[in-house]
This record gives C-alpha cells, structure tokens and sequence, in this order.
C-alpha cells in the first residue's frame, strides 16, 4: 500500500534530529520526580475505580406478612437467670407465644465467666394476662398461693435465688426471637416470677437491679457499612432501681451486592428513656424495648465506577502530571542557563 504524501502533515508529535537534542542532569531529575508522581496517581485512580460505593434509594414498603426477625445479646450482672423473662407483645396486645424463637440464658459469676447455661423454648408469660407487675393492679388466679402458703418448690427457689444473689450471679441473654411484622414491644424483666415470690426475693421492687450492657441488638442481618446505635450500650444502675425504655424506629432496608444478590434487613434509630422506682410505685424494674415500623424501605446498591470513566481520569491525571513536569524542566533549564551565562569565563591557559 502506498503513503499518502500529505498525511504526516497530521502528526501531532513531529520529531527532531538526536544531534538537535540536548539531555541535562535537571531533565533527568524533573523525569524521575514526574514519574513517580505519575505512579503514585496511577495506583490512586486503580484504587478509587476498584472501590464500590452505595446508592441510597427510597420506596414505599410493600412488604406483607413477614416476620420481624430480632437478634439480642445482653448481660443482666446484677441479676440471675431464674428470676429474668423476656416478653414479647404487638400492638394488638396479643403475646407471641406461637412464635419460633431461639434464645439462650448463660450463668455468669461475679467476674463474668459462663457457669451454665439454660435453653428458653416458651420466652413468654403465659399467665401474664392473669397477673400484672407493672400497673396498680395485681390479679391472682386459683393457682397463686398467698405468701404464706409457699410451697416447697417456691422455697427452694427463693433460697437458690437468694444465694446468687450473694454470689454475685448475672446472666446473659443472647438469641434470636421472631415476632409479627407489626408495632410492638419485647422487655426483660422479672415479670416471670409470681409476684409473691418477687417479693419473697428481693424484698420490694426497688432492690431489683437492672443494670444491663447490650452488647448487640439488631432486627436483621449485617450487611457492609450498617451501625446499630445500641451496640455496646452500657447503663449501670448504683442508686435507685427504675425502668429503662428504648423507642426503636425501625426502617425497612434492602442490600443489593454487586452480584445482585438481595440481602433483606433492618436499620434503626432509637430514643433512650429512664423511669426511676419511686416508694408509692407498684411497678416492677425492667427493660423495655418499643418498636414501630416505617412505611418506607430504603434500598442500597452496590455500585462500581465506570471503565471509560476510569480511563478519561487516567488520561486526564496521566497527562496532566507529563504537561507539568514539561514545563518545570523548560523552567529550570533556563533558570540554569541565565544563571550560567552570568558568571565570567573562566579562559584555560
């Protein structure tokens, strides 16, 4: 194939004659340090083009007929696993006792070391439409003996109780509990006792301690980035027994992988409030956590930058960084030539 005469006309990077050209040691300086700019701005833009980022979106939830999964992982120190319950209703004030749940109670000692544990397969109050801790009135049925009909089982364990309380007993509660899809609360307490037995125990609800660490509280499965605002809450009561109260706003939330796998979980935020015994009080100490849902479902992809995009920034840093270090060397090479031309002549005899 023949050249076409008139197409170097079109080169954009004319070359000169090697005698025409003139290497100096700043030259070589400036290209090094333009090279290793040049790397170093190569690995940052691989980096940032190989790093995913998120994509919030907001939609309303349609979701119908699900259940709301809650993992818990909380240490009661003052408190032993015989006396603590945990209860969960919805707002219909119907008990979730058909739900499937998976809740463990460790025995713990005074210094936190497990010394038994305990499987819960009915977390809640059966009864607990018959009798009431926690308003001014105190129902009994048939079955609930006055104080001073005790039977032998509930001597044997006010006496066991007594004594882990003396020992310094805790407990921690950990597992996973399903309930409704729907407004609702779950607390733990001492509710599970006969109220007169409670009393036996610890003499008033005042010396009930509920001193308790949360050491992971979540509604749903972890995805990459996610912050549960009661992870590692402490709350350590050294006076005066009451109530703590944590008002959960839950927020439906969809993680979308690169792979497009769809990983479905909740978000939340939550209130913190304290409701200190007071002397006239008939209510019992506890730890209540309310949840309500939101009507809106937040989805968050995965996203990756594009492959062209990428390129146009090489380019752009790449030869950027070339053009610069092109004009630094011209600078110093005339900054070294008007300062060499300056200086007399030596002449070599």
């Amino acid at each position: 194939m023949g050249r076409i005469p008139s197409l170097k006309n079109f080169n954009a990077f004319p070359h000169a004659e090697d005698h025409l050209l003139k290497k100096t040691y700043s030259g070589a300086i400036v290209t090094i340090f333009g090279l290793i700019i040049m790397f170093t701005l190569f690995v940052h833009e691989l980096k940032f083009y190989l790093t995913t980022y998120t994509m919030h979106q907001m939609s309303v939830d349609l979701k119908r007929g699900e259940t709301l999964p809650i993992h818990i992982n909380m240490s009661f120190p003052s408190l032993p696993c015989e006396v603590l319950s945990v209860d969960a209703i919805d707002m219909s004030g119907k008990h979730e006792v058909d739900l499937h749940t998976n809740i463990w109670k460790l025995r713990l000692d005074k210094y936190g070391t497990i010394i038994g544990t305990e499987y819960l397969s009915d977390l809640v109050e059966k009864e607990h439409g018959a009798h009431h801790h926690d308003n001014g009135h105190e129902h009994h049925d048939e079955e609930k003996k006055p104080e001073h009909t005790f039977n032998e089982d509930a001597d044997k364990m006010v006496k066991s109780v007594r004594q882990a309380l003396e020992n310094g007993e805790g407990c921690r509660v950990y597992g996973m509990l399903d309930v409704q899809r729907v407004a609702g609360n779950f607390h733990i307490s001492v509710h599970g006792l006969n109220i007169y037995v409670a009393e036996k125990i610890f003499e008033g609800s005042s010396h009930v301690n509920v001193s308790h660490v949360i050491h992971e509280l979540s509604f749903g499965p972890k995805y990459p980035g996610i912050h549960n605002p009661l992870d590692d809450t402490t709350r350590i009561l050294h006076d005066a027994s009451g109530t703590f109260k944590y008002y959960i706003k839950v927020v439906p939330t969809e993680y979308r992988y690169l792979s497009k796998q769809v990983l479905p979980t909740n978000q939340f935020s939550v209130t913190e409030y304290f409701v200190p015994i007071r002397p006239a009080d008939r209510s019992w100490p506890a730890v209540y956590f309310l949840y309500d849902l939101s009507p809106i479902t937040v989805t968050i992809k995965e996203e990756r930058r594009n492959f062209l995009h990428f390129i146009t920034r090489l380019c752009a840093v790449l030869g950027g960084t070339f053009a610069m270090t092109g004009m630094l060397d011209r600078w110093m090479y005339r900054i070294i030539e008007s300062v060499s031309s300056s200086k007399p002549r030596s002449v070599l005899r």
